[in-house]
């Protein structure tokens, strides 16, 4: 056991590792918007559950020592798998056919193409484990959970350490070959078990693996348990998806978000099954250990979020974790992880707990143990992929934040009430946990006052706000219902722009277009709070500007918005057929087809915000040069050394207008002259149209009043330094981030000190 132990702690640590990579990659090829990513963790976990059918129908044919084996040669292929994987996931699927595919099917069938193997191989490994350990029907129950809870553990660990350490000093590859490591460790751990099991028979293989109905059930038909494992998988998953909403909200969305709340989930899940195995041998009746640890589970995570929601507006989190402030490092960072362990961490321990619980109350007879394993952990797959494809796509979209932990609420309701009516009304504990369900449905308060008690609105406050599957954008009008609004636009607690717009917002929309010759055509990947797809606008020439949008929340709020004040520039672009406001992946979109535009921009995004590498790579640059009219020009904010580098060495002709920090790249030749550019800014034309949108007195020429960096094909390059699989600037910590400001030699060694956001274009 101690041997297996590690081996199996090894197994789900390089499973994680994997799994972290592969979602990333695969996410380059299906697009970042909520659908797609659906898509791959549909596909993720189908492979899983085909392989715990597999598992279960053959694990119980096998002796110890065969099934031993398998385990071993299961770990092997996916080691083998990991180190070959970028070849098929990264280089066919996000490289070739990224954007070439656009049927959700087809997506989602190469997707499971790419991942069927290994998914399969970790998904049969637990039952072959279970068959091998199956030595005594007393102890199967507590051998399973601790090997499954170790299991947990050590994906919980992958988890922390891939997110916070290894993807961001090794890159994808580099992470990947660890990963084949771990994998590999637990196999020879588990074939140095195999002289002991040479001559070990084991109980009698079976026959058949549909053992339901033909074993004593005195705690119930496996059916029955499957049932209630497909319930608590749906409900734990469902809670981590909103944990990654709120928490994402309170943290600011980055890098290390997702593999913190899903890292401490997995350890404080695993640490429950470990103590609940070593209760289950002395336990008469599981059944009632079961209803309470899950039910108990819902309601101490919705006791912890009402109380987070409470607390946020009060010191200390308001002088820390407050939407109006930089949350990405010290005390902010410091703070939201915290928040994390404490919200995520007892409620995920709770229901970790089911597991060893259901084993005992399944496990009847040796010769079905694999198949009684295999059947449930598919269970708890299916209401994994429930809660992940029901929460993520259709209750954010219908119900909300709120209206979904409500919905949680009824369903654990309804458990506590089943099992109440099955064990008799006189219950005291499950009475509370049935009251605490219903107060939690009642208590929890509307979508609305949710998300405007955490975006900070006061009395006498306008908003405008919306939530979906992708997301949530909320305006919050500080001007206490002013003629004209006033404030800030936070898109996933991010404040990432203000209305009136920001001047840098609307330099990097305008400078394309005033230094180009005739742009005709104009693409914005990002809409954000509207300032730069206005200003893009600016040029008469401008027939047309199409803005894509990510998260589509942010077209909601600006449309309520414009609905408040027809008269200004968002109404003006909603109206106007010059503009083209749409809801999309605007990578894929640049995948997509042949059009190409005189000018392309992309909005600003601080480079340390999670997926921010895939807009600042040096293959999303090459699709752009791609999709360049002859002449045309790339507009982006250059906010790191590491961005202008890697923008240099894909741009042949490439500017930096400074102090503003933009970047301008092109194929052809550049027409830059500072003394024209100065005057068309002067134009009354242009003028008019950027005072609509800021009535402030602006200098717009003051953004580049210092001698651009110039880059000519004969210009010295370095390597760029961000790709999509090492997006160095998104894993700040590993990788600190140094800005552009002391810029001076664009071929040569680069000596910047990074000001701390002192160019960062938004509300602070």
């Amino acid at each position: 056991m101690p041997r297996l132990a590690i081996a199996f702690f090894c197994s789900g640590f390089g499973a994680l590792l994997c799994q972290i990579v592969w979602q990333r990659m695969l996410g380059i090829f299906a697009g970042s918007d909520t659908i797609s990513a659906a898509l791959v963790v549909g596909a993720f976990l189908a492979g899983l559950g085909l392989g715990s059918i597999l598992g279960a129908k053959i694990a119980d044919r096998l002796p110890p020592f065969a099934a031993l084996v398998g385990f071993a040669i299961a770990e092997v292929l996916v080691a083998a798998f990991a180190l070959v994987s970028k070849l098929f996931l990264y280089d066919i699927l996000a490289t070739d056919l990224a954007g070439v595919v656009d049927d959700p099917l087809v997506i989602f069938a190469l997707c499971f193409a790419g991942l069927v193997l290994p998914t399969t191989l970790m998904g049969a490994s637990l039952p072959l484990l279970a068959r091998a350990i199956a030595t005594s029907l007393e102890t199967v129950a507590e051998r399973i959970g601790t090997l499954y809870g170790l299991n947990t553990l050590g994906a919980g660990l992958g988890a922390l350490l891939g997110g916070w350490l290894l993807v961001g000093n090794l890159g994808y590859v580099g992470a990947l070959v660890l990963a084949a490591a771990m994998n590999t460790i637990a196999a020879l751990l588990a074939l140095t078990l195999l002289p002991g099991l040479r001559g070990h028979a084991g109980p009698p293989p079976a026959t058949a693996s549909g053992v339901a109905g033909r074993l004593p059930e005195p705690f119930g038909s496996l059916r029955v348990w499957c049932l209630l494992v497909f319930l608590s998988g749906y409900v734990i998953v469902a809670l981590e998806i909103v944990w990654v909403r709120l928490l994402g909200q309170v943290g600011q969305y980055h890098a290390y978000l997702f593999p913190t709340v899903l890292g401490i989930f997995l350890l404080a899940d695993g640490l429950g099954m470990w103590l609940a195995a070593r209760m289950v041998r002395s336990m008469d009746d599981p059944r009632r250990a079961f209803f309470l640890t899950q039910a108990g589970g819902f309601a101490l995570a919705a006791v912890l979020i009402l109380a987070l929601y409470l607390a946020l507006p009060y010191p200390p989190f308001s002088e820390t974790v407050a939407v109006d402030r930089f949350r990405l490092k010290g005390s902010g960072l410091v703070t939201s992880v915290l928040l994390t362990v404490v919200v995520v961490g007892p409620p995920s321990f709770l229901i970790g707990m089911t597991f060893p619980f259901v084993q005992r109350a399944v496990q009847q007879d040796l010769t079905s143990v694999g198949a009684r394993v295999g059947w449930v952990q598919l269970a708890n797959i299916l209401g994994n992929a429930a809660g992940s494809i029901g929460t993520g796509i259709v209750t954010f979209h219908l119900l909300g934040t709120s209206g979904t932990l409500k919905l949680l609420a009824v369903l654990s309701l309804l458990l506590v009430l089943g099992w109440l009516w099955k064990g008799g009304k006189h219950r005291g504990a499950e009475l509370a946990l049935a009251a605490a369900s219903a107060t939690a449905f009642f208590l929890l308060p509307s979508n609305a006052a949710f998300w405007s008690r955490l975006h900070g609105e006061g009395p006498g406050m306008r908003t405008a706000w919306a939530e979906s599957r992708s997301g949530v954008a909320f305006f919050r009008d500080d001007a206490n219902l002013g003629a004209q609004p006033h404030g800030p636009f936070f898109i996933q607690g991010f404040s990432q722009g203000r209305i009136p717009f920001l001047p840098i917002h609307q330099f990097l929309g305008a400078v394309g277009p005033l230094i180009h010759s005739n742009p005709a055509r104009v693409l914005c990947i990002g809409v954000g709070s509207g300032g730069t797809p206005w200003a893009a606008g600016v040029s008469p020439a401008t027939q047309q500007v199409r803005a894509i949008e990510l998260i589509e929340p942010v077209l909601t709020a600006l449309e309520q918005i414009a609905a408040r004040h027809p008269e200004g520039p968002i109404a003006e672009m909603f109206r106007n057929p010059r503009w083209r406001l749409e809801y999309g992946d605007g990578r894929r979109a640049l995948a997509r087809g042949a059009e190409q535009y005189d000018v392309i921009q992309a909005d600003a995004i601080l480079p340390e915000t999670s997926q921010s590498g895939l807009l600042y790579s040096e293959e999303f640059l090459q699709q752009v040069r791609r999709r360049l009219a002859p002449g045309g020009l790339y507009v982006q904010w250059a906010p790191s050394e590491r961005v202008v580098e890697t923008f240099a060495a894909v741009f042949p002709h490439a500017l930096l207008l400074m102090p503003g920090s933009v970047l301008v790249g092109s194929n052809d030749p550049i027409r830059y002259d500072p003394r024209v550019l100065a005057a068309r800014f002067a134009d009354p034309t242009v003028q008019a149209h950027l005072t609509r949108g800021n009535a402030g007195s602006v200098d717009y020429p003051a953004h580049f009043s210092r001698p651009a960096l110039t880059w000519r094909p004969e210009t010295p390059r370095r390597q760029a330094s961000i790709t999509d699989v090492f997006p160095r600037d998104e894993f700040y910590l590993n990788n600190p981030v140094s800005g552009t400001q002391h810029l001076t030699d664009p071929g040569g060694p680069v000596a910047a000190a990074r000001p701390e956001l002192a160019s960062v274009p938004r509300h602070r």
